[in-house]
């Protein structure tokens, strides 16, 4: 083994933080440091040696400390297992031609000081900050990081001794292995051995205990009921099911697949054709899948790889639905109990403690949505819609409520073809493959251990049941499917199946079990990179990233070339066969580790019975007695669920794949405050999808029933902000949440699921075709010999989906000033009911109230939804915001920040109970704002639908910037739009400055505050709609440009798009294809390269890619001569950019380019921002000189870093700076946000001196199209401004 010294691995401002949480547990401690420590196992040449040490050196320049000492502790990736950044570093070293390396790995070297010496004891307690449990393991100076590369012999297979000791041996087995067996199911198993005459292996006894446990099974949801004392006649699922049984218009597939679909809308798929792999809109149904997932237990042990993987999994879903699919657009919420911020602690969050084993909430939220967004952003899927919500309560009976066992929930839409929704049946000896990263020894049995309530089971259990996730490789094995995808009926894939919850054990068997087939497989076939595994680990670790899918004989060879194209590992394990029996074979070990029918695996062990009854509620009126207006103001507006969701936002690509037309980000100040995501068929079509989410929790401690239906009522309101031609055609997945077996959760749930699924969908018209459970939502522990529990509320989490009329016309929270007098209406679906039992009100104040806010009558909703619907078409909107937590005050807050104005408002109508009641209660409605020359008819047509009793005229946008509130002829609140945005968004700004850099955060945090911010604002010096290539298109055939792509790059779509509506012929360029001489740069005029994650940004955002180009013999003779053509162009965006940024050795007059690093903030920014176009030879930018314009960043590493310090001068003098980002006041910024990364004289973007090739960080591929902007100014196009960049490469071509 080889060890290489590497670059600093924290940053000071990290250190410094570090350091404060070092000393907490070991206060004489006086210093930190960190250092990367490269490992490489294999042989080098002196040659080998040159280029390795070119490799690892990458990063941001940091000067390295001389170390007198070794280092106090090592922290390198648990043994056993090979880190994402190992797979990816090594590739690049095998694309350079280091073909004797055969693994390197990074560790991180810790040095301590101390005055005096740390005690061995001290030591000890520092390890479990300075590492991941989960994921990796603290080495002492004296041990060897050798054991990385360790091989160890085969494990031999185990068996249990039915046979000879009866139940009591699977007892044992069930303990030992944590498999979770009820006592029915061990009865079964005895006697199923019995039958069989054999002792089971424990990989069987594993397999079995996964594909049974209640994650899989859904045990509950199919249990028989007695509910006091009465047999109900319907399970849980029965009655969701009986939603779809009254309303299955639109739904092409539920409950039988991976995501359920519905039918979407034709428009012209855009996707590279396989004859030629030239990008080309074919004409079809697009139809829409969703699904919603949760991964709960794994996020509360280690909230990064939990998150991580609980949306990579779902990703997996939606791509494994059918025949294949592609996922589209993502979302993801979190429920979690008291923050408690250091120094920031509110009045509510009262101590109650936690056990050890589990994450902090405050840990869980400054890491797992970090998680969630880096796998969505690394495998290409924005993320657009989601929630939070902080709750920790005592209940009424005195019982701790809240989420110490958090909720994180994944979900999201896609699309799929028509002739791919159904899986294909299989013939006997069909191929069963394995495609995506190897096996390796992380998350086993995590599909009973998330079954389990947390703290029930082993903490060696719990933390073996965590995963890590690699999102580049799952990016790899998502583009082999969609390249079967495109071969339409030729498609090769005939049935397909991600592996998830008991890894192969469950989805191999499911795959063929779902086609009424057996199978036959060799167990050595499965790409393991960790021998040492006993084949119950080979069979049952969820090492993740990977699929099973069944390909067709005729398909197998083309299947082969597609992977071998992506790069993306692929093993044919074994076949399906006509016997209904499922047989591993093992032939290095001899003994078969499975042989047993399909009906002992998938058989019926006998169905369970819940019998349960109701616990009274005993719930007090709430005191408002003593509540100042404006301190419950102050409070309301910093309670987590109502509050400012930045930093949960801009850690999210909300750009990807050019199709958003709706995120989060809303109006010229980008105020957080929409609710409803959409996105576009495709580039051809405004016809598009939208989702949205919904969730009352804290209301089902009183009422759960009406929080369900709540929670429904609020997805609703959200999503119709979007245009939707009917209620109807909204489908909703349900997950459900709760403590099953807790003293009258059992019968709260049946309730609810009764509520939603037999009485308020049905009359709604509404279906869920889809849905999950996660019901051991109670967290149990010893504190000092006290027993304490903490009990998550009954928590039904909605998600709704729809079809898109016209992506155009989103309504939004904006407050528009520049239309006239207007007014605002409140429609009060409540009817002045203002119940506020389980508001943020109430729980600010730990009181819980006794009504709680309820859909009464259905057909008011169903009318509300027409109605606005209505007034959507007809453009008597000009702005909509939906009320829910914080109610009343929440909107016209949201309202004001969104359009940068003040609001008054006149509470006398609203009146039931005092203006705390009207402003705070969270009963369903909406605010509309219209113009008043529109006020009769709207509230005609209001009152025509049945709602005029509660429309009520509120108020209107005023000029004082100020909210000001009277009631009773007096002014009850009055606070300027400054304050109450400070109020709203302290509680972002201090978790960003937690886990980001703090100055950053405090920037960032100003901007917000900014009384005089003007927002984004536009000057152009060029007309979009003029199209300067339309001159071209007759001339000749469409010039070729290359869309380059390597191993995790994700943006080449959008970027073939936005080409080909410049008049260029856009081709999928793999590098592999050039590498191994398929495909040649002369053959191009040319060249895009894309944005991403190449390797995974490992070695460097776009260095590994560049470093594989310049070491490879074949791929840098084509990179040199087509830079030297003087004829050809290229252009680089995002990590294309820091690609191109590092070949500039091979590039002519690109000498001042800078490479690209970490941003300053150091977390991946995605935002609308300002860039001017300056003065530049770059023939992209001609034309546009002096136009100041938005456009979309996404990215991690965005900083230029030039060699000498007055190399951003230089490159500004030589007039080489094609774009620099502004503020809202046009100045050039290095400030945080409106610079997202911090590079120099906000420098964007370059070009070379002769003009031909131009790199860029920001994405206008993203924004060439006015629907792709998260905001712009009225009267624009269908042309955004962007697409001029693309078409005055057309006309340079001439």
């Amino acid at each position: 083994m080889l060890r290489f010294r590497g670059s600093p691995a924290l940053s000071p401002f990290r250190l410094e933080k570090l350091l404060v949480a070092l000393r907490q547990r070991a206060p004489a401690l006086t210093d930190v440091y960190a250092e990367f420590v490269h490992f490489v196992d294999g042989s080098l040449t002196t040659h080998d040696r040159e280029v390795l040490d070119r490799l690892l050196c990458y990063g941001p320049s940091a000067t390295q400390r001389h170390l007198a000492s070794e280092p106090d502790c090592l922290v390198i990736p648990r043994p056993g297992t090979i880190s994402p950044w190992s797979s990816k570093a090594t590739d690049i070293a095998h694309n350079c031609g280091l073909h004797h390396v055969r693994r390197i790995e990074r560790g991180v070297a810790y040095y301590l000081e101390a005055a005096p010496a740390l005690t061995v004891a001290e030591r000890a307690a520092l390890h479990p900050l300075l590492h991941d449990r989960m994921i990796e393991v603290v080495l002492a100076a004296d041990e060897d990081p050798a054991v990385l590369f360790a091989c160890a012999e085969p494990a031999p297979l185990v068996t249990v001794d039915v046979l000879g000791g009866g139940r009591d041996a699977l007892v044992r087995a069930n303990s030992a292995l944590g498999l979770a067996l009820s006592e029915d199911e061990i009865d079964y198993l005895l006697a199923s051995f019995t039958q069989l005459e054999r002792n089971p292996t424990d990989v069987e006894l594993m397999m079995f205990a996964q594909a049974n446990s209640e994650h899989c099974r859904h045990k509950i949801f199919n249990a028989d009921w007695i509910i006091d004392e009465v047999r109900q006649d319907r399970s849980l699922f029965a009655m969701i099911r009986h939603t779809h049984e009254q309303h299955p218009d639109g739904v092409l597939s539920a409950y039988s697949d991976n995501a359920a679909v519905m039918a979407g809308f034709p428009a012209g798929r855009f996707f590279p054709d396989p004859s030629d792999g030239q990008y080309r809109y074919h004409p079809e149904d697009v139809h829409i899948l969703m699904k919603v997932e949760t991964h709960n237990h794994p996020t509360a042990i280690s909230p990064f790889p939990g998150a991580a993987t609980g949306s990579g999994g779902e990703i997996r879903d939606e791509g494994a639905t059918g025949r294949g699919a592609k996922p589209k657009a993502g979302l993801c919420g979190f429920s979690v109990s008291h923050l408690r911020i250091p120094d920031f602690v509110q009045p509510w969050e009262s101590e109650y403690g936690k056990p050890d084993r589990i994450v902090s909430a405050l840990g869980i939220m400054l890491e797992g949505p970090i998680g969630a967004a880096a796998f969505n952003n690394e495998f290409g899927r924005p993320n657009l819609a989601g929630y939070f919500r902080a709750f920790e309560q005592d209940g009424p009976d005195g019982q701790r409520r809240g989420y110490h066992k958090p909720i994180m929930i994944a979900g999201g839409l896609g699309n799929i073809r028509a002739p791919h929704v159904q899986k294909e049946e299989l013939p006997p000896g069909t191929a069963i493959v394995v495609l995506g990263g190897p096996a390796m020894l992380i998350g086993l049995g995590g599909g009973a251990a998330s079954s389990m309530t947390a703290g029930s089971s082993h903490a060696d259990l719990d933390f073996a049941s965590v995963q890590r996730g690699n999102p580049e490789i799952q990016r790899r094995a998502q583009e082999v499917i969609d390249r079967c995808v495109a071969l339409g009926k030729d498609n090769p894939i005939l049935s397909i199946h991600d592996v998830g919850a008991g890894g192969l054990s469950n989805a191999v068997p499911e795959i063929v079990h779902g086609a009424g087939r057996g199978g036959s497989f060799e167990l050595r076939e499965v790409p393991n990179d960790d021998p040492g595994m006993t084949p119950m680990q080979i069979w049952c670790n969820e090492a993740q990233e990977r699929y099973v899918l069944a390909i067709a004989a005729a398909g197998l060879a083309t299947f082969r070339q597609l992977c071998e194209r992506e790069r993306c590992p692929y093993a044919v394990i074994g076949v399906a066969t006509e016997p209904e029996e499922l047989m591993v074979s093992d032939r290095q070990l001899g003994d078969p580790p499975v042989n047993v029918p399909m009906s002992v695996l998938f058989g019926k062990p006998p169905k369970m019975l819940r019998d349960v009854a109701h616990e009274p509620v005993a719930a007090g009126l709430l005191d408002l007695a003593d509540i100042d207006l404006s301190e419950a103001v102050a409070r309301v507006l910093r309670f987590p669920a109502v509050a400012d969701k930045s930093f949960l936002i801009t850690i999210g690509d909300r750009t990807v794949t050019g199709l958003i037309c709706r995120d989060q980000m809303v109006g010229p100040w980008q105020a957080p405050v929409s609710d409803v995501a959409v996105t576009a068929t495709s580039f051809d079509v405004y016809t598009g999808e939208a989702m949205a989410m919904g969730e009352r929790a804290p209301l089902a401690v009183l009422d759960a029933a009406a929080s369900g239906r709540m929670a429904i009522g609020e997805a609703l309101t959200n999503i119709a902000a979007a245009r939707i031609e009917q209620l109807g055609d909204v489908k909703l997945s349900a997950n459900w949440m709760a403590a099953a077996g807790h003293p009258g959760e059992d019968a709260r749930l049946f309730d609810t699921v009764r509520a939603v699924g037999l009485e308020l969908c049905p009359a709604l018209g509404i279906a869920i075709p889809v849905g999950k459970d996660s019901l051991s939502m109670k967290t149990v522990w010893e504190n000092d010999g006290q027993r304490k529990s903490v009990v998550a509320p009954l928590s039904l989490i909605v998600s709704a989906f729809a079809p898109v009329q016209d992506v155009r016309r989103t309504l939004t929270p904006q407050l528009r000033c520049d239309r006239g007098d207007t007014d605002l209406i409140l429609i009060d679906l409540g009817r002045g009911r203002n119940r506020l039992g389980g508001s943020a009100l109430a729980q600010v104040y730990q009181q819980w109230g006794d009504a709680v806010p309820d859909i009464d009558a259905p057909d008011d909703l169903k009318a509300f939804f027409a109605v606005i619907q209505e007034f959507n078409a007809a453009g008597r909107l000009l702005a909509y915001h939906d009320r829910s937590d914080g109610g009343l005050l929440a909107v016209l807050a949201e309202m004001m920040f969104a359009g940068g104005c003040g609001v008054s408002v006149l509470l006398d109508d609203l009146d039931g109970d005092g203006p705390l009641a009207a402003l705070f209660t969270e009963e369903l409605g909406a605010v509309i704002q219209v113009r008043v020359a529109d006020r009769s008819r709207v509230l005609a047509r209001l009152a025509a639908a049945g709602l005029g009793d509660c429309s009520h005229v509120i108020g209107a946008p005023n000029d004082e910037d100020r909210l000001i509130v009277r009631h009773a002829g007096e002014i009850v609140v009055a606070a300027s739009r400054v304050e109450l945005r400070r109020l709203w968004s302290e509680t972002s700004y201090r978790l960003q400055a937690l886990r980001d850099h703090p100055e950053c955060a405090r920037e960032a945090f100003e901007a917000a505050c900014d009384a005089a911010d003007p927002g984004l604002n536009v000057r152009l010096t060029f007309d979009p709609a003029e199209d300067i290539a339309a001159p071209f298109f007759t001339r000749r055939a469409r010039p070729r440009v290359a869309i380059l792509r390597e191993q995790g790059v994700n943006g080449q779509v959008e970027m073939a798009a936005a080409f080909d509506r410049a008049g260029f012929a856009a081709v999928d360029v793999h590098m592999s294809d050039l590498i191994a001489g398929r495909t040649s740069l002369a053959d191009f005029q040319g060249l895009a390269a894309c944005g991403g994650f190449s390797y995974g940004d490992v070695l460097g955002a776009g260095e590994g890619w560049a470093k594989s180009i310049l070491f490879n013999g074949r791929a840098r003779d084509e990179f040199a001569a087509f830079f030297a053509r003087p004829n050809s162009f290229g252009l680089g965006i995002c990590n294309g950019c820091q690609m191109l940024s590092n070949l500039r050795e091979l590039i002519a007059g690109s000498e001042w380019w800078p490479r690209f690093v970490r941003n300053r903030v150091e977390q991946f920014e995605a935002r609308l921002v300002l860039v001017e176009v300056l003065p530049s030879p770059s023939l992209f930018l001609r034309g546009m000189e002096g136009s100041r314009l938005p456009i979309a960043v996404a990215h991690g590493e965005g900083r230029a870093e030039f060699a000498a310090d007055d190399g951003p001068a230089l490159a500004l003098a030589e007039r080489l700076v094609t774009l620099r980002f502004v503020d809202h006041y046009g100045q050039p910024t290095e400030r945080y946000p409106a610079n997202p990364n911090g590079s120099p004289g906000g420098i964007a973007g370059l070009s070379s001196r002769d003009g031909r090739f131009t790199i860029i960080m920001p994405h206008p591929e993203r924004v060439f199209r006015s629907v792709q902007c998260s905001w712009h100014p009225d009267g624009w196009g269908e042309d955004g401004p962007w697409i001029r960049l693309f078409r005055n490469a057309r006309r340079w071509l001439g």
